[in-house]
């Protein structure tokens, strides 16, 4: 029904109820009376007269009424109140007389009539014409007012495959309850109980404010179903219509690993960023790229992007110039930090004042295999870039490490443990402020076991996992980067920063998340072990015993400093590698980054 249309139907549907209620409340209050008399006739056209220029006001024609509610009947009501108190002046001004009984009668048939015209239509949709035989049978989680704001979407969407039956909320206060309509069955201990007993397909988590490891408990039980589990977008995207109910997604293993968001310190990052050239190396890759989106976010002057792979490069540009248009200069270098001559040119073509150094090689079985080439990339093109910020006055140094340094029992934890020896060594002879910030597995970068896994799920098939056992430290793309940017406002130079990974996770459990979150059980998908590879540990640490700080410096980052008596067999290893023989080089790697000679200590920032 076009809007024209539609007026002209309400307008005369209350007009027949305006003109006509006040005779017939006056024929039930005085049966044997004449009905057509002028008082009535001069009030029945006040009413109309009235009702109509307050339907205006209010906006009773221009409202929706399928999805009619409260606001709405509020609106009914006060339309009708103030069209009757206003025919009750005109009757006391006109008949010097108000005929209460007649209006009180008239304004309730008004209230029933109009309001119900309004909301029958409603009432119809929700129970007639949204059948819910044809669709799958939802159970929320969540009794508060988004599980609220769910099911009445769910309930209006009539082209939706899914229909809300069932409440879960740990709230027993709200147990055995009904909200809009749907009974509240209990907390999350009976899911699946529930979903068994009402042949529930698909489970919605409505919390948008729940804490990661709440959400970890819940998805823990929701597991034990064959439903398939959904999360709904931020409540505040609902709320300002960013997103709808319809584009619920699927819980993500991000979403279960992932830790609550911290504020930054934005004030003194952009007292070393804001209008500043800075350098990231590694631009092209899955952290390097993420520092650089987070770097964009606090207006540098210019930013260089550095890497050896032009696609990947290429592609960091083309995003960010999209989104920052010409606030931000932006460069590209496409060069191998292993050429040392090109590092000390590019520092002293751009001579940026912050340097974020993002490139290594990270795959721990390839490195096993070619300790020549992580040798020569983690260490020597950390040195070139770190020993060209020296000459060109770079102000900040910022290298990206990883907790397989500690301890190391691989190639390439080693080589990057020696990185970090070159750059604290630097610290200590160099106006530049050096400093390594150390983390875990990062969710979804490069050499992530996490594409492996859905690689392996999609083919149905079985997951490998190399012990039961094993278990790792993980952190999402973006929360790394942050906290990667924020550490290097806290640089004084030689600190070792390191970001609090949070609870370790079994890889056996994550792999079994996964399975279930791509929508097979695990009768259907096997996990396979393997046995470690060349260079694992059962489990990575973040910090020597001896480095453990009590505090933290800032909210998850924790800093420790390692002295560099060695720094002289890492220079000595850098000159003659290229003649040891790789298990030779790869022993004597593991030599050097465990010399027991190399003390450990910590160091507070006032």
């Amino acid at each position: 029904m076009s809007f024209k249309n539609r007026l002209f139907f309400l307008m005369g549907l209350d007009s027949v109820i305006i003109l006509t209620s006040i005779f017939i409340g006056n024929y039930i209050l005085l049966p044997n009376q004449n009905v057509l008399t002028t008082t009535l006739a001069i009030s029945a056209l006040s009413l109309f007269v009235f009702h109509h220029l307050l339907a205006y006001k209010y906006r009773l024609y221009h409202r929706v009424w399928e999805y009619a509610s409260v606001g709405e009947l509020i609106s009914i009501f006060r339309a009708v109140t103030l069209s009757i108190l206003l025919t009750a002046v005109v009757q006391l001004i006109v008949m010097q007389h108000i005929y209460m009984r007649t209006l009180l009668i008239t304004w309730m048939m008004h209230i029933l009539l109009i309001g119900g015209s309004r909301f029958a239509w409603r009432l119809f949709r929700d129970n007639y014409k949204n059948s819910s035989d044809k669709k799958k049978r939802a159970l929320i989680i969540g009794a508060g007012s988004a599980g609220a704001m769910v099911v009445r979407q769910l309930k209006h969407n009539e082209d939706g495959e899914l229909y809300p039956v069932a409440f879960i909320d740990d709230d027993i206060k709200k147990h055995n309850l009904s909200v809009m309509g749907l009974p509240v069955l209990g907390g999350k201990e009976v899911i699946e109980e529930t979903v068994e007993r009402l042949d529930i397909e698909n489970i919605i988590i409505a919390i948008p404010s729940l804490k990661k490891k709440e959400l970890n408990h819940i998805f823990t039980e929701c597991r034990k179903t064959k439903a398939q589990t959904k999360i709904l977008p931020l409540i505040e995207d609902l709320m300002v219509g960013n997103v709808s109910v319809s584009e619920m997604r699927d819980v993500k293993v991000e979403d279960l690993l992932g830790r609550d968001p911290i504020e930054l310190d934005t004030k003194n990052i952009s007292g070393y960023i804001e209008n500043e050239v800075v350098l990231v190396t590694g631009a092209g890759g899955s952290i390097g790229s993420e520092v650089c989106r987070q770097i964009s976010l606090f207006n540098p002057k210019t930013l260089v992007l550095l890497g050896h792979g032009e696609n990947s490069i290429h592609s960091i540009e083309l995003e960010l110039k999209g989104k920052y248009g010409e606030k931000i200069n932006y460069l590209t270098e496409i060069a191998d930090i292993q050429d040392r001559a090109k590092m000390f040119s590019v520092m002293e073509k751009h001579k940026p004042s912050v340097v974020f150094h993002a490139a290594a090689h990270k795959h721990v079985p390839l490195m096993e295999r070619n300790p020549e080439e992580a040798v020569k990339n983690n260490i020597i093109g950390t040195k070139n870039v770190a020993e060209a910020s020296d000459t060109c006055g770079v102000n900040t140094f910022v290298m990206i490490s990883t907790d397989k340094a500690v301890n190391p029992t691989s190639v390439m934890g080693s080589t990057k443990r020696l990185a970090e020896m070159v750059v604290q060594h630097m610290a200590n002879r160099s106006k530049t402020k050096f400093v390594a910030v150390r983390f875990g597995n990062v969710l979804g970068s490069r050499g992530s076991v996490i594409p492996y896994f859905k690689e392996q799920i999609a083919k149905g098939g079985p997951v490998t996992v190399t012990h039961p056992d094993m278990i790792r430290y993980f952190m999402t793309i973006p929360e790394a980067s942050r906290l990667v940017v924020q550490a290097g406002a806290l640089a004084r130079g030689g600190e070792i920063f390191v970001l609090d990974m949070g609870e370790p996770v079994k890889i056996v459990d994550l792999a079994k998340n996964l399975i279930k979150l791509s929508g097979f059980t695990l009768d259907e998908i096997e996990i396979k072990f393997t046995g470690m590879r060349p260079g694992e540990k059962l489990f990575e640490e973040l910090l020597n015993d001896d480095e453990v700080h009590p505090e933290q410096i800032f909210p998850k980052i924790y800093v420790g400093k390692s002295t560099t008596e060695s720094i002289d067999q890492v220079i000595d290893l850098i000159n003659r590698f290229e003649k040891i023989e790789p298990n030779c080089l790869r022993d004597e790697l593991l030599e050097i980054a465990n010399n027991k000679k190399i003390t450990n200590q910590l160091i507070g920032i006032n």
